[in-house]
């Protein structure tokens, strides 16, 4: 029965092909829309949260507080109200499982006939434990390092590449402004950060080396910020709050006195993001999905005429003994074809532009089953919906009326 009515529905197409084409395009249009859009949002999803994960987990960044100066209020960082001291305290309050104090800066770097300016982080070993990075060559510095403000050096893959090129920098030296330092390791690849920074392009010193040997600084032991990773994401306000109170008192600050130093939360910051990559891309998907109500109300003007131009052989089915829901089920079949056939197409239209432009436009993109399979299923709910009222309207036809109708 149901074969049977499908091969009307299929000979209903074909009798007017043009019709049926443009009735589908509607659909084609639509499903390939919402396809490549949540393709571009899924994958603006996946680049933040690659960001997130290479930046590391449940972090905190303590910056040295600003200072006023004849007038005039510097930036954030550009007093050091913050000491390594500070990063131990820090280190044994609970819920803390790593502390990492920095002291970054820029230089000039030469290897043989190459040279190339990047930042220069002055910090400890648990620097890596806290960004969670690792090492793809050699082995890191250690504490013995830091004490004795030794000149070694761990580099970045873009500091790599520019200096050394294909050539293995572990175990070679390098001059960091003017100064011989020992490459013991190569730091993994970790891209972009969030705000676009290449975080590759970084070389990691000893904090007491970078104070006392490449940058110097007015008062020893004393640094920009301050990482700090909390033992997990519920920790992160308790943490906080013990972070700031430990400070005050290490400061000697007055109970109404500004703070010398921001505690910023990174993974607030990080998640911030990731929500509003996803809510971009649920509003993306939803205006999209307006072209598919505009291909559904195609497809119901298309079927009424359909019904208007064979109300007399729908007075001779009903005639010769077919039933209503036979009518209607005849319709309504004749409608999802032509929504589900438009969808196949769209889905075809919606990857081939999503993979075009992850070519041409260098543009993340990620296509998931889900998106296919939810772009079918409302394809299917937009033929039964707008398909519905117009089979309805056959099924409800009188016979004698619709053997009458000219």
């Amino acid at each position: 029965m149901i074969g049977a009515m499908l091969g009307e529905a299929w000979l209903a197409m074909g009798t007017n092909r043009l019709r049926t084409f443009l009735t589908m395009l509607g659909m084609m249009i639509g499903v390939g829309a919402v396809i490549l859009i949540l393709a571009i949002g899924k994958g603006a999803q996946f680049m933040v949260d690659q960001s997130i994960a290479a930046m590391g987990s449940n972090l905190f960044i303590v910056m040295s507080g600003s200072t006023t100066s004849g007038g005039l209020r510097m930036g954030l960082g550009a007093t050091p109200t913050l000491t390594i001291a500070d990063g131990q305290a820090i280190s044994e309050l609970p819920g803390i499982v790593a502390v990492a104090p920095n002291a970054p800066g820029t230089a000039q770097l030469v290897y043989g006939p190459n040279n190339w300016s990047t930042q220069v982080m002055g910090t400890t070993p648990s620097f890596l434990e806290v960004r969670d990075w690792q090492l793809s060559a050699g082995y890191p510095f250690s504490d013995s390092d830091v004490r004795s403000a030794t000149r070694v050096a761990l580099l970045g893959q873009t500091v790599v590449k520019n200096l050394f090129g294909d050539e293995d920098p572990v175990g070679k030296t390098i001059r960091i402004k003017n100064n011989p330092y020992h490459v013991v390791g190569v730091l993994a690849p970790k891209g972009q950060s969030l705000d676009g920074r290449d975080q590759d392009d970084t070389v990691v010193v000893p904090v007491t080396t970078a104070q006392r040997k490449l940058f110097g600084t007015q008062f020893q032991g004393t640094v920009r910020l301050i990482m700090v990773q909390a033992s997990s994401p519920q920790a992160m306000p308790a943490a906080e709050r013990s972070i700031t109170e430990l400070l005050r008192q290490r400061h000697r600050l007055q109970e109404k006195a500004e703070s010398d130093f921001m505690v910023r939360n990174l993974t607030a910051l990080a998640n911030t993001a990731a929500e509003t990559a996803r809510v971009m891309s649920f509003m993306l998907g939803a205006i999209a999905s307006i072209s598919l109500l505009v291909g559904g109300i195609g497809i119901m003007n298309i079927m009424l005429v359909s019904v208007t131009e064979r109300t007399r052989e729908i007075g001779i089915r009903l005639a010769i003994g077919a039933r209503q829901r036979d009518i209607l089920l005849q319709f309504l079949l004749e409608s999802i074809m032509i929504s589900i056939a438009g969808c196949v197409v769209g889905v075809a239209l919606g990857i081939g532009g999503a993979l075009l432009m992850n070519r041409l436009a260098d543009t993340a993109v990620l296509i998931t089953l889900s998106s296919v399979l939810l772009a079918f299923m409302v394809a299917t709910a937009v033929g039964v919906f707008f398909g519905f009222y117009p089979a309805r309207k056959a099924a409800r036809m009188e016979p004698i009326e619709a053997l009458r109708y000219q």
